[in-house]
């Protein structure tokens, strides 16, 4: 995932670093480098603390892209503190890229998760990446769901699988259960 989210920052990272001459040339792979890691290391530090509902949070609506969300707020701020630390960038620069970067990463990624058209990020791998574990190698939450789901009633279509059509089947309302509560929260229903 984090080879993802950094193709991701640099998607974003022209106009707020590369175009930016308050960050030297010679930095700028280095300074989108940390924006990746900063993002990646905040999301964990959520799941790590079990702050789940903040991170259910950047799930609802546009909330990831909203400069105002708390969340969006706190992850901003510890970038800001890193570039400065780390690069010697004034608070205004530091405070810019990061502003400009952190909404527009965090929208993309997040609306990709929740697009079922769009491939490139999975929620599952998300999950895995925040926790720990490794999805494609049989680690994580979202394999021990699937594993175990079934034995716990979290099969919703009754196809003798737990997987992500159970998710949209419990999110959309139409089953409950602990899956419908736990992606209820992470997709806001």
């Amino acid at each position: 995932m984090f080879d993802q989210l950094t193709d991701l920052v640099k998607q974003y990272g022209n106009e707020a670093v590369v175009n930016n001459t308050a960050v030297p040339n010679e930095q700028n792979e280095a300074v989108m480098n940390e924006a990746s890691s900063s993002i990646l290391d905040s999301l964990k530090g959520m799941v790590a603390n079990g702050n789940i509902s903040d991170l259910a949070g950047l799930f609802k609506g546009n909330n990831a892209a909203d400069s105002s969300n708390p969340t969006v707020q706190q992850i901003t701020e510890q970038l800001t503190g890193s570039l400065g630390e780390k690069f010697g960038l004034s608070s205004e620069t530091a405070s810019g890229v990061a502003g400009s970067l952190i909404p527009k990463v965090l929208g993309s990624l997040i609306g990709k998760a929740k697009d079922p058209n769009d491939s490139s990020f999975q929620i599952s791998d998300i999950i895995g990446a925040l926790t720990g574990g490794d999805s494609q190698s049989g680690g994580g939450l979202m394999d021990a769901i699937s594993k175990y789901g079934g034995q716990f009633g979290l099969d919703q279509d009754g196809d003798g699988q737990v997987n992500m059509k159970d998710a949209v089947v419990a999110v959309s309302g139409k089953s409950g259960g602990f899956l419908g509560g736990l992606l209820g929260k992470l997709f806001g229903k």
